[in-house]
């Protein structure tokens, strides 16, 4: 990911990722003071690390919660609904960052070949793209509404229910 490349994640992922990267750094600070040297401690240490970082690079290039303008084009930060054209089943997911947003809805990112297929795409569009066994799968975009949009319909159709 380059430091030019904003990645767009929900305000609630943001809070989730500083809290779990406080949590990370409290971790090494206390195995660094401990001592421990051993070969699963020292595995561990760097899975942390690692982890640190990955958190890093993603809430420095963050757009954190601000939506994307409401006009049906899907880009991150858009929940999306798909049909897969050879079956007529419909997905919907939100195109934003795998990892940093959790829940019961799936998260494709942009550099995934299905969120990379979608893409600019518009209500209607058919767009394919190559799984990595090499198939090809179709699929047309319904439709792309915010997340924030969505999130609030959610809440209200929950709350009648």
């Amino acid at each position: 990911m380059t430091s030019a490349q904003r990645v767009w994640i929900s305000p609630q992922a943001y809070e989730r990722l500083h809290g779990e990267l406080a949590t990370l750094r409290e971790l090494c600070t206390a195995a660094a003071a401990g001592g421990d040297a051993d070969e699963n401690s020292d595995a561990l240490r760097q899975w942390w690390q690692a982890r640190i970082q990955q958190i890093h690079d993603v809430l420095v290039d963050a757009a954190v919660g601000k939506d994307p303008p409401d006009d049906g084009i899907a880009e991150p930060g858009m929940v999306l609904t798909i049909r897969y054209d050879d079956t007529g089943d419909i997905e919907t997911f939100l195109l934003g960052v795998r990892g940093a947003e959790y829940g019961d809805m799936e998260v494709y990112s942009i550099q995934s070949p299905l969120g990379a297929a979608v893409a600019g795409a518009r209500p209607g569009e058919r767009r394919t793209y190559l799984l990595p066994g090499g198939a090809a799968l179709t699929v047309t975009l319904l439709d792309a509404v915010p997340y924030g949009m969505h999130a609030k319909a959610r809440g209200r159709s929950e709350a009648i229910a």
